[in-house]
């Protein structure tokens, strides 16, 4: 299967700017009918805490442009959005299509960002979603979930075999995104994807280097510092013969996790 992430420059709170920039970079190289193109954290905003101005309705602006990529490269598509929850917060979410255009699968960040102060702005999401893309049984996460290993964990304990984290991370904490990303590869014995936005905002700069890891720890793709997509090719035999060869993953303990 081809993983295609696309590491964009994010044109602050423009969506309609943003939605060409993706549009341009995915056109700029060949995508396999069926791959799964992953787009970094806010992709149409920027990691904005003005839920007012960015927030949109199930089948918005940017909801609506997934889909049409979707159906337009016959590819799943995941991407992140900004919508409403209840309360009046803004839910920072991970939504998938599917070739033809159909939701497929929806993920709202379990651990907004406290230090930027988006536990104030954002609802945090409630539970690990899974989906399924090809044979592989896939795990969305967002951006500041990549800290917290436990909820890798429980969606390999459902049977997540590929991870994907998408993230507005800054640069000054680059090592931290790479090591990470790396680590949650090893303990999980799964592919990890790690897709990153480059460029700046009023607040940060980001470094790029999204980075896609083997279930070895091994380095499968990485991009630079600038916009760019990044692709590799995965497969699921690989990995399920690692974890059986290896079969570390046998030897949790299930009293140490609340399910």
């Amino acid at each position: 299967m081809q993983i295609v992430g696309c590491q964009t420059d994010i044109v602050w709170e423009n969506k309609a700017a943003n939605h060409d920039r993706v549009r341009g970079l995915l056109l700029s190289s060949p995508i396999k009918p069926g791959a799964l193109v992953v787009l970094p954290e806010m992709f149409a905003t920027g990691f904005s805490m003005h839920v007012d101005t960015i927030a949109e309705p199930a089948g918005g602006e940017t909801q609506t442009f997934l889909a049409e990529v979707a159906r337009q490269f016959r590819s799943y598509l995941l991407g992140g959005v900004v919508t409403r929850a209840a309360d009046g917060r803004g839910r920072n979410e991970a939504v998938v299509y599917g070739p033809d255009g159909q939701q497929v699968a929806r993920y709202c960040k379990l651990h907004p960002f406290s230090y930027a102060g988006e536990t104030k702005y954002y609802q945090a999401g409630e539970t690990n979603v899974l989906f399924a893309c090809h044979d592989f049984q896939v795990a969305p996460f967002v951006c500041y979930d990549l800290r917290f290993p436990e909820i890798f964990r429980r969606a390999v304990r459902r049977g997540a075999q590929l991870l994907v984290v998408i993230a507005n991370w800054p640069q000054a904490r680059e090592s931290h995104w790479l090591a990470l990303l790396r680590a949650r590869a090893i303990e999980n014995q799964a592919y990890v994807v790690g897709v990153n936005r480059a460029g700046s905002d009023p607040h940060a700069r980001y470094g790029g280097h999204s980075l896609f890891v083997g279930p070895r720890g091994e380095t499968l793709a990485e991009g630079g510092e600038g916009p760019e997509l990044v692709t590799a090719e995965i497969e699921l035999a690989p990995l399920l013969e690692y974890r059986r060869q290896f079969p570390a993953l046998a030897d949790m303990r299930a009293e140490f996790f609340a399910e």
